[in-house]
């Protein structure tokens, strides 16, 4: 895998669940289907934990949720100590030296 294919599906999978919780925002206003907490915890899991949580601050969405607020951050780190693992293995990068 290249490093370039790798920094993509970061960046792809933190917009596609920032724009999650954006139109889950939006559907709860109009009183629509929602989009699952399952799944925006999976997409978080996944590594897009970032966007999740810029979502929750941007659109103050899922702030009053105790599992969003403890899990979203948890995951969040979980999700750095993981891309550095990767830059690590993968690419021989050191982040930390």
């Amino acid at each position: 895998m290249s490093m370039q294919l790798f920094i993509l599906f970061i960046l792809a999978i933190n917009c596609w669940t920032f724009t999650l919780m954006y139109l889950d925002k939006q559907s709860a206003r109009r009183q629509q289907r929602r989009i699952p907490e399952k799944r925006l915890f999976t997409l978080s899991a996944l590594g897009g934990a970032i966007g999740a949580y810029a979502g929750m601050r941007a659109w103050r969405h899922k702030t009053k949720h105790r599992s969003f607020v403890i899990g979203i951050p948890l995951l969040v780190m979980l999700n750095l100590l993981l891309f550095a693992a990767a830059f690590h293995y993968l690419f021989d990068i050191s982040i930390f030296k």
